[in-house]
């Protein structure tokens, strides 16, 4: 699966993958659901360190990493998630060296404005990976992830169960306004 992915990131920036780590995607989906429902999960954040701000009008989502003692089905895929940055390490020559994960909740109305998840001032976050929660997504049911190539096009993609998208951490890319309760997790291969 990495040298498919390492392809498609090579020919295009992003790709959609259907099924990859389905057997945990039941899981999954009901420990980011309780998580929600314990309000385990916090209000997300845009920026770093001292710059760090809450602004729901930019990104309204809620947030839990993976690797807090509260997930028990989240580290598993943590676990997952460092096999593939194996292997993309090795397809794509690139120096892969850890991989951050977390929940996410986007109740409805919330969105996520255009950004890129590279920082301006830190190149560590080389790809992301977001995989998608939700069961019976409609269309009309919003939420989708819009990704900004650099060409001037663009693709949606629907948050549906078990489908993920992988794409270089550069690209633009945002959330568009959710008409349900949308969960997904997110995650990084990054550089040290």
């Amino acid at each position: 699966m990495a040298d498919a992915i390492a392809d498609a990131l090579c020919n295009g920036g992003a790709c959609v993958i259907d099924g990859l780590f389905a057997d945990l995607a039941d899981d999954l989906a009901a420990e980011a659901r309780s998580l929600q429902q314990r309000d385990a999960l916090q209000s997300a954040r845009i920026g770093r360190g001292a710059s760090r701000q809450g602004d729901a009008s930019v990104r309204g989502d809620s947030t839990l990493w993976l690797d807090d003692p509260a997930c028990i089905a989240g580290p598993r895929l943590l676990q997952r998630l460092d096999t593939l940055a194996d292997g993309l390490r090795e397809s794509l020559r690139l120096p892969i060296r850890s991989v951050e994960a977390h929940y996410a909740h986007y109740p409805v109305g919330a969105s996520y404005a255009r950004h890129r998840d590279r920082f301006r001032d830190s190149g560590s976050r080389l790809v992301s990976w977001v995989g998608y929660l939700n069961r019976d997504w409609r269309a009309e049911d919003g939420g989708e992830l819009r990704i900004h190539f650099d060409d001037g096009s663009r693709e949606d993609v629907l948050p549906m169960f078990g489908t993920s998208v992988c794409f270089l951490s550069e690209l633009e890319h945002e959330v568009l306004p959710a008409r349900r309760d949308r969960y997904s997790i997110a995650a990084w291969f990054r550089r040290d």
